[in-house]
């Protein structure tokens, strides 16, 4: 059994979104349609779908009703679900009150929620959807081989991003573009530039009905294309392979099939998010070394043998949304051989791969990550990726400390690579602990940094930055300036200008020595100069 907040996330905020919550936790009996004046059907526990609530005082007396009769939550459309009265006579009644997205059918909504309530499972033949034809809708191979048979071609069914969930299995009209989407699992890029120049997409993201993309001219075949939708949004599309035009009762029936399509992209979404989360609280007992980490790593399989824990930041950069940190998580999930554990914590996904070389070992999702992550997310974004040291099973929380201190090298620019390695940064990892030990002891406030910094603050100089990369590049004054992104005499002038401000002997190898600790430690104070 579930409650009413686990049964909102199984449903997804696609069509459901929590405003008020019961007061008392109950798990939830069944699904039931109240008539707005007539709630005598409503039972301790069930969920009562508001369908025939069209004003606000209608929306009242059934929150009011299901509450005297013990419901655990009424499900009502907006702009009703939101109105202060409505949302005080739920706290007042003790029944949770969700809003049910605009243009949700609640045929499908029910259908959806009796399978959450079943635990996932098909639901019976009361509730099942209708079925096209002779072939069973229970999964989406079925139902890409049913629409197949209805719109006599063959038919591919892809999320958002244009990655592949399910294809028909008849493969008499099949172009590179579609084997090629086929085995990679999703289209290639050169096949998305050629319709995004049509703007096939931009139609895809406005429109409802199916849309006609003619043969290409380097003989890709004409394509017959419909949004899938629920909710508002978007959730994928179908694409059928035709040999030509075809007639408006054919691309009518095509696209009356995305309603059905949409109802099982759903249900696949709460499989998929239910299994990630399944997996993401096992993989985080690991992570933390919590209690019962022995039955999760038995429950997820992990074998007796060296882990490392890699922590891939996918906030860096701008652009980066939910729908890209998704798509880094599923790459990584779907693996290299086999699966890597994953889950995320703060924005960082963490995997836990196995150290040895092979499919789904540590060198292999290295070498795909160096050459394919940057594909996942946009140009102006950059995934900082960090691995821990390889340890024992239950050594993996200090593989995950490792790997979060790396990652602090990358977000704080004191190391420049695409994939940061524990055991190779010991230099860095040696100053900067160093310089964090020292940042309480007040050692900043000796020698001369303090005049450089007080200038830098009162006149907007650089000259912090700039005593840095000279220590860093001794002798080298262009590269040194071209980590400041300056002229290599403008640098020169700063630093003769430094000298000028204070006094500090340079040639000295101690000075030199206690000034980059000095700095560290403000790279790393948080207290520090931004």
């Amino acid at each position: 059994m579930v409650d009413v907040q686990a049964l909102v996330e199984r449903v997804g905020p696609t069509l459901l979104r929590p405003v008020t919550s019961p007061q008392v936790r109950c798990d939830v009996a069944d699904v039931v349609i109240a008539e707005p004046d007539d709630p005598r059907g409503v039972a301790t526990g069930d969920v009562v779908l508001g369908v025939g609530i069209t004003t606000e005082r209608q929306a009242v007396e059934l929150t009011e009703a299901c509450g005297g009769h013990g419901a655990a939550a009424v499900l009502i459309k907006p702009p009703l679900c939101t109105a202060d009265a409505v949302c005080r006579a739920a706290e007042h009644h003790g029944v949770g009150l969700v809003e049910v997205r605009g243009g949700t059918a609640w045929a499908q909504l029910v259908w959806l929620l009796r399978a959450a309530l079943a635990g996932n499972e098909v639901p019976d033949s009361a509730s099942e959807p209708p079925r096209l034809g002779s072939s069973g809708a229970g999964d989406l191979f079925r139902l890409a081989d049913a629409v197949a048979e209805m719109v006599d071609a063959p038919v591919t069914i892809e999320d958002a991003h244009s990655r592949v969930l399910a294809y028909s299995a008849r493969q008499d009209l099949a172009d590179p573009a579609r084997i090629s989407t086929i085995m990679g699992r999703g289209q290639p890029e050169d096949v998305l530039a050629k319709f995004r120049a049509r703007g096939t997409f931009r139609q895809l993201t406005k429109g409802g009905s199916a849309i006609y993309v003619p043969e290409q001219p380097d003989g890709t075949l004409p394509r017959l294309v419909v949004p899938i939708r629920m909710g508002g949004e978007l959730l994928g599309s179908m694409w059928a392979v035709v040999t030509g035009e075809v007639s408006e009762q054919r691309a009518s029936a095509f696209a009356d099939t995305a309603a059905l399509v949409a109802l099982q992209l759903l249900r696949h979404r709460m499989l998929t998010d239910s299994e990630r989360r399944r997996s993401a609280r096992l993989v985080r007992l690991l992570l933390d070394g919590a209690e019962g980490w022995r039955s999760a790593a038995n429950e997820l399989g992990v074998r007796a043998e060296p882990h490392r824990v890699v922590a891939i930041d996918v906030r860096a950069g701008d652009g980066m949304d939910e729908g890209h940190r998704l798509a880094v998580w599923e790459w990584i999930t779907r693996g290299v051989g086999h699966r890597p554990l994953v889950a995320e914590s703060g924005g960082v996904l963490y995997a836990v791969v196995p150290d040895r070389t092979g499919p789904g070992g540590w060198p292999a999702l290295r070498e795909a990550l160096l050459a394919h992550i940057h594909e996942l997310v946009p140009e102006s974004s950059r995934p900082l990726v960090a691995a821990g040291t390889a340890v024992a099973v239950a050594e993996l929380p200090t593989s995950r400390g490792g790997a979060d201190e790396v990652l602090g090298l990358l977000r704080a620019g004191l190391v420049d690579r695409e994939v940061a390695v524990y055991e190779d940064l010991w230099h860095p990892l040696v100053l900067t602990r160093m310089a964090g030990a020292s940042a309480d002891a007040g050692i900043g406030e000796l020698g001369p940094l303090g005049v450089l910094r007080e200038h830098d603050r009162n006149h907007g100089t650089e000259y912090l930055n700039t005593l840095y990369s000279w220590l860093r590049r001794p002798g080298d004054p262009r590269t040194a300036s071209r980590e400041l992104r300056v002229h290599p005499n403008t640098f020169r002038y700063r630093m003769k200008r430094l000298n000028e401000l204070v006094e500090v002997d340079l040639d000295d190898p101690e000075v030199r020595a206690a000034l980059l600790v000095q700095l560290l430690s403000e790279l790393w104070n948080p207290h520090g100069r931004s």
